[in-house]
């Protein structure tokens, strides 16, 4: 192993797979490849993150490539190769990029499955474990994990649904293309997947477009945070260096040659493309833009010019968001004037709030219906797009009334009325709720009361947030349509948005109690309520359920019972049942295949819902009997089968 940080022309490495195998190891089932350079201070928690796996060691291979570092990150990696048997170390001259390091690794790597790792990221402790679980149980191709962003980094897609088998066209998987992901290795193989080399940004595009498209199987493990992208502190991730655009919009426009070639023209190529015009074909038309003197600026639109002409089609204009549609719009009619304005409106600024007219709410861009710049009012539409960005963070029953609590507003809009609506086959039911000026809101739902004072139907309802704003655009507020009695102006119904949401609890709100518990409703007595989240998305729904056999109550009622040879029998069982009435009655009763017998009972009633019953007999009827624990609350009579101490069957009592 080199000490020495500068290294040789030719590539120099430690511990070779190949001596692994020859000492009677297994063959890995992963190997992960981690390109390097001046990451020295990042190494303790990325490649830390590997040897921390819970998947065991013998199966991970880790191969680090060395790209020519000159911070002491080779003689770090040297040194824990010495210590990590392993991990291969592979030392190369300096590329230009992360795309050599991770081919040379590539071609070492003799792992069933390949996973990429940035040396300045980390992987959670469980990610290979679970990734390759994945990938075995559904031969899966490619598996991405949960990407979380870390330290001013954002995450490239969120991934909030598992699924063993998802369409790039109806899924959000082609948002991420980087590399940090499971791939099957004898699938990279077989399709010769190389990264593109000395490239800084996007050298891992086209490896993964052609692996998207060539995939027989793409899954999404989402239910666990597998990898952790960072921002460095030193702002020198590469994607934030400067660049020379013109080339780079060249190299983009070779790499969607590419994708054109895979996917002929029409929906699915458009649903692709709408993800470059977002990430690669005007990203550029930012910062970058506006820092380069006319004739730079002039050489980045004529680069991008022959981008949007072949691949802006109406359906891929109409997807974007107004900021974005007017940039695609102004690079292909030539509008350079009204570009630049648009792009130095998003640069430094808090966007504006939106124009509400007509029913419609349009981005707050310079030139809005200014007859010196006749921009469609097509581009600035942003109605579609406003949605509710909202948190359930506390829900819990109190008595018989569950109080919800989170916080809400619109996109780019605001907020100024919010309700819970419960929805069930077409009915619906709306519950308002307190709403603050920092946007957190807090909702009572009874229901017994909750239909103007009447109890809800039975049923599985489910719960959504409702969000209102209301407004007044500049151009409404110069004629306003008169004052109230109190001097406030109206509001034109015009400019009214609302929208709905699912409520998905999170955080503390997450762990939702799901156990059935009584209510009242009203004057049929109680009912039957329970919480459940939907799968596979995680939806709240309300199951009210008067005969309880949808989601049974007690379904911990555990019990024991003896019987002497002369009679004598006892019976005790506990069990929790939330929100019990304190009149209600619990009565043991046996039953055989014709009988039924009811016991005289006690009850002791002890913190958190927790009842505990009793039943002695001098002389029980003969008999093989099941016991069950009877409860009668007003009109609600349920009997709970007990089962017996160990769960292991139904609790019965064997009388002589």
């Amino acid at each position: 192993m080199s000490d020495n940080p500068t290294h040789p022309t030719s590539p120099t490495h430690s511990a070779h797979p190949e001596e692994a195998a020859s000492l009677g190891r297994r063959a890995p089932t992963v190997t992960v490849i981690v390109p390097v350079h001046n990451t020295r201070r990042y190494l303790d928690r990325s490649l830390g993150s590997v040897f921390a796996q819970t998947l065991d060691p013998d199966r991970i291979e880790v191969i680090a490539v060395d790209d020519g570092s000159t911070d002491g990150s080779g003689a770090w990696l040297d040194a824990a190769a010495a210590t990590h048997p392993r991990l291969t170390v592979v030392h190369q001259p300096p590329s230009g990029g992360a795309g050599k390091p991770r081919n040379v690794g590539l071609d070492r790597a003799t792992g069933d499955y390949v996973f990429f790792l940035d040396s300045d990221d980390h992987l959670g402790p469980e990610a290979l474990a679970r990734l390759t679980r994945m990938a075995e149980e559904h031969d899966s191709d490619v598996v991405y994990g949960r990407i979380v962003g870390a330290e001013g980094r954002g995450a490239p897609v969120d991934l909030r649904t598992t699924n063993p088998r998802v369409s790039l066209f109806d899924s959000p998987v082609y948002w991420s293309l980087a590399a940090y992901k499971l791939f099957r290795r004898s699938f990279v193989e077989r399709h010769r997947l190389r990264f593109v080399e000395g490239r800084l940004l996007a050298e891992d595009l086209p490896f993964g477009i052609a692996a998207l498209l060539r995939a027989d199987t793409v899954s999404v493990l989402a239910d666990y945070d597998c990898y952790y992208l960072h921002g460095r502190d030193d702002d020198s991730n590469a994607s934030r260096q400067d660049m020379d655009w013109p080339a780079y919009l060249a190299y983009i426009d070779t790499v969607l040659a590419d994708v054109a070639a895979g996917v002929p023209p029409g929906p699915d190529r458009d649903t692709l493309m709408v993800r470059h015009f977002h990430g690669e074909i005007l990203m550029p038309f930012a910062a970058p833009y506006l820092a380069r003197d006319e004739a730079g600026r002039r050489a980045m639109r004529e680069a991008a010019r022959p981008l949007v002409d072949r691949y802006l089609t109406d359906r891929v204009l109409a997807a974007l968001p107004p900021g974005l549609r007017l940039r695609a719009h102004c690079l292909r009619a030539g509008l350079d004037a009204e570009l630049t304005a648009v792009v130095r409106a998003d640069t430094g600024r808090t966007p504006g709030p939106p124009h509400l007219q007509d029913g419609r709410a349009y981005a707050a861009y310079p030139h809005f219906r200014d007859p010196d710049h006749p921009l469609p009012d097509a581009l600035y539409d942003l109605t579609s797009r406003i949605g509710v960005q909202q948190r359930l963070t506390d829900l819990q029953w109190v008595g018989g009334v569950l109080h919800l609590h989170g916080s809400a507003t619109l996109r780019a809009v605001g907020a100024d009325r919010v309700e819970v609506v419960l929805h069930r086959s077409g009915a619906h039911v709306g519950v308002p709720a307190t709403y603050g000026p920092d946007g957190a809101w807090h909702a009572a739902l009874d229901p017994a009361t909750a239909v103007h004072g009447a109890p809800m139907a039975d049923g599985v309802w489910g719960l959504k947030i409702a969000v209102t704003a209301h407004g007044t655009d500049t151009a409404d507020a110069a004629a306003p349509e008169g004052p109230d009695a109190g001097g406030a102006v109206d509001t034109p119904p015009s400019a009214t948005v609302r929208r709905e949401a699912w409520l998905v609890p999170e955080g503390g709100a997450a762990a939702t109690d799901t156990a059935p518990r009584v209510v009242s409703h009203g004057p049929t007595g109680p009912t039957v309520a329970a919480l459940f989240l939907s799968s596979p998305h995680g939806h709240l729904h309300l199951d009210l359920d008067h005969d309880g056999a949808r989601r049974p109550l007690g379904a911990d009622l555990r019990g024991a019972a003896a019987c002497a040879r002369t009679g004598r029998a006892t019976v005790a069982a506990g069990v929790t049942l939330p929100g019990c009435p304190v009149d209600a009655g619990l009565q043991f009763v046996l039953r055989d295949a014709t009988r039924c017998v009811a016991l005289r009972t006690t009850v002791e009633r002890a913190a958190g819902d927790r009842y505990r019953a009793r039943a002695r007999l001098r002389s029980g009827p003969p008999g093989t009997w099941r016991v069950a624990l009877r409860l009668t609350a007003g009109g609600l009579r349920r009997e709970l089968p007990v089962q017996s101490a160990d769960g292991t069957g139904p609790l019965t009592l064997r009388v002589p």
